[in-house]
């Protein structure tokens, strides 16, 4: 099986709160001055990555992952699906207060749709941006008098972020992003999310969108618990490596190279996100150039490779 650098072509997602930023940052070709999301990486079918070079170049990522098991090693027998899903997202506005079912909840009441848990590497913020993350109620009686009561100064917590900042949003997790913040964001790959509060809006037509308080309710982990933020920071030539978090859901690291980073992929595939500086990708006797804003797989079992640059890269794997 031919091992070579998967670069995939994202989709992009119109939103109410969407903005300019993707194009404005990465350069990407985006469809409106509303644009909310990149799905960067995603077999999900409700937004398809394609190849765009090699050997599988025009193949789309799902079809990829059903004929192509090798290149996925170990994780191709622990999913039934591509597990992952890479996005960046641009907050224009604030999004709607939302929370994500786990496993268990999604494969019963969301068609076997995995569960969402996620978290975010925020990648730019203008001063005084926020996110919602957690919330006060003590019991799931109180949250459930405090949503219908509409108390949500009361009930949501807020925290102030910026550039550089991550956080781990475990399915269960009350939370949205504030205005003006750009996150790349790795997730289950779910499209699965509960509206909790959406600050009244209405659409084009002047409708508000829908809401699933019921669900919210339901899945809403209670009392909040704010995830652990122990990070592991190492150094392995000319790079920093530091890992937000492992787990069984997945592992997410940052790699700031300022010259050279050997590496060798064995037993399950990566992604890499480049999200600063450039520089190249050597595998396999072939180099690959290296720009803001591309997304990339190293296969399983592909050996030893050798990045070089001026270089900042999330990765992520199961």
């Amino acid at each position: 099986m031919i091992r070579e650098p998967i670069f995939l072509e994202p989709v992009f997602k119109e939103r109410i709160w969407g903005g300019t930023k993707l194009r404005d940052l990465f350069g990407y070709n985006i469809p409106s001055p509303n644009t909310g999301e990149c799905w960067a990486v995603s077999a999900h079918p409700n937004g398809q990555s394609t190849v765009i070079n090699g050997t599988y170049k025009g193949t789309p990522l799902d079809k990829l992952w059903a004929e192509h098991k090798g290149l996925f090693g170990t994780a191709a027998k622990r999913s039934e699906v591509f597990p992952l899903l890479t996005k960046v997202l641009d907050a224009s506005q604030d999004l709607s207060v939302q929370v994500h079912p786990d496993d268990e909840y999604a494969r019963i009441h969301e068609n076997g749709e995995l569960g969402k848990t996620e978290c975010w590497y925020v990648l730019d913020a203008e001063p005084g941006a926020e996110i919602i993350y957690g919330h006060t109620a003590k019991s799931r009686d109180e949250l459930e008098a405090m949503i219908r009561e509409g108390r949500w100064n009361e009930l949501l917590s807020r925290v102030q972020v910026k550039p550089g900042d991550f956080f781990y949003v475990p399915s269960g997790t009350i939370h949205a992003l504030g205005a003006g913040i750009v996150v790349l964001e790795t997730q289950q790959s779910s499209d699965t999310t509960y509206r909790v509060y959406d600050y009244d809006r209405t659409d084009a037509d002047g409708n508000k969108r829908e809401l699933h308080l019921e669900q919210a309710i339901r899945v809403t982990t209670v009392p909040h618990v704010d995830a652990e933020t122990s990070y592991i920071v190492e150094q392995a030539d000319d790079a920093t490596i530091t890992t937000y978090v492992s787990n069984d859901f997945f592992t997410v690291q940052k790699l700031k190279l300022g010259g050279f980073l050997t590496a060798e992929e064995k037993d399950t595939f990566r992604i890499y996100s480049v999200i600063a500086g450039s520089g190249r990708l050597s595998l396999n006797g072939q180099e690959y150039p290296l720009s803001l804003g591309q997304h990339f797989i190293i296969p399983a079992h592909s050996g030893s490779f050798r990045l070089d640059g001026h270089l900042e890269l999330i990765v992520s794997w199961l």
